[in-house]
């Protein structure tokens, strides 16, 4: 046994040694903490705190394949925000973070946070007629059936009036001549860009500003989202670089609160956020709502059974327009996803097949 002790100690030494190493190593490895509470970045700068998908478990393998599809389907902008940071940003095809995109129909959800803001001033009440707000010849619609016509309508498209898929020109158009009958007010859904684009009037005649000034003021300004309107197509058409985007989207993922400052009232954002009514259970007040049992598409009155991304988690909400500019939130995950670009291949003025295929691509990563 004495023989033996000098070898059994070299072995204790040699064992110490090795677990202390192996500590020291492993202390190295360890991946940061994932920081608590939604993050706001600041307001005027270009700041942003980051995480990284490690730090989140993600699946750092699927990345490339994620960005070399994104590339590949036309985008230009693409973010990732957990809780507010940043976990992903990447830009595609000649864009930058500095560059603009057009909103499009992801601009009709901008639209309705607004008309919130303005019901939350005593601007308007949405469940008052239209004719309170635009007077009493804005359609051509008899006086009975244009006074079933409320703001609300409007929000949730549901107005009745003819929505002329197909017919280009009327359908972009607010003149009265084109606010023609189809069906009473709230029994009838359909994708009316003409009658979306009346809320935005009635801002402009109430708020004592032009919406386009009470957007910047009410929203732009407040959460640090630098943007313009412009007329295109007959229509007014919002424009932002990539981050902004993102930021209206952690917006509504804080239920309408920057940073501890109520922008819009919960009860309003709750209703926005939530099914308007029962002929498109997927579809708010300008927002489309993923996890329903159903959904109505922007250019037919073919009801589909489903949810409108089966992908996507069941909770998720959305502000989706032409061409495939998208801001998704994910309230049960935190996360905002936002890409913007051209086509993906499939033109369509909301939710296309690129929703899904893009969805599982994400999920590849994220899960």
């Amino acid at each position: 046994m004495k023989n033996q002790s000098p070898f059994i100690l070299v072995l204790v030494v040699l064992f110490l040694f090795g677990c202390s190493t192996d500590e020291s190593n492993t202390k190295n490895l360890e991946i940061e903490p994932i920081p608590e509470g939604i993050y706001f970045p600041p307001i005027e700068s270009s700041d942003w705190e980051n995480i990284s998908p490690e730090q989140l478990g993600w699946n750092t393998a699927k990345i490339e394949e994620l960005n070399d599809y994104l590339a590949s389907k036309k985008t230009k902008g693409f973010m990732v925000l957990k809780d507010g940071r940043v976990v992903m940003e990447a830009y595609f095809n000649g864009h930058n973070q500095n560059a603009n995109s057009n909103w499009f129909s992801a601009a009709k959800s901008l639209t309705a946070t607004f008309v919130g803001i303005a019901q939350d001033e005593g601007i308007l009440n949405i469940d008052n007629k239209t004719a309170d707000y635009l007077g009493a010849n804005w359609s051509q619609l008899t006086p009975e059936k244009q006074d079933l016509i409320t703001v609300k309508d409007h929000l949730r498209m549901s107005t009745g009036l003819t929505d002329h898929v197909g017919d280009f020109a009327p359908w972009i158009c607010t003149l009265p001549s084109c606010m023609d009958f189809t069906a009473d007010a709230g029994t009838r859904w359909a994708y009316h860009q003409g009658a979306y684009m009346l809320l935005q009037e009635m801002i402009s005649k109430n708020a004592g500003m032009s919406f386009q000034a009470y957007c910047k003021a009410k929203v732009g300004d407040r959460i640090g989202m630098v943007g313009n309107w412009t007329s295109q197509l007959g229509l007014n058409i919002y424009s932002s670089d990539t981050r902004s985007m993102a930021r209206f989207g952690l917006l509504m993922q804080n239920k309408g609160i920057w940073d501890g400052r109520t922008i819009v009232s919960e009860a309003y954002f709750n209703e926005m956020t939530h099914t308007s009514q029962n002929m498109n259970k997927s579809y708010g007040y300008l927002w489309w709502l993923n996890g329903k049992e159903n959904f109505l598409g922007t250019t037919s009155q073919d009801l589909i059974q489903g949810a409108l991304i089966p992908n996507a988690p069941q909770d998720m909400f959305a502000a989706l327009g032409a061409q495939d500019q998208k801001i998704y939130v994910v309230p049960s995950k935190g996360l905002v996803v936002v890409r913007s670009g051209e086509s993906a291949g499939e033109n369509q003025l909301g939710m296309s097949s690129f929703d899904n295929e893009l969805w599982s691509k994400i999920n590849a990563v994220i899960n």
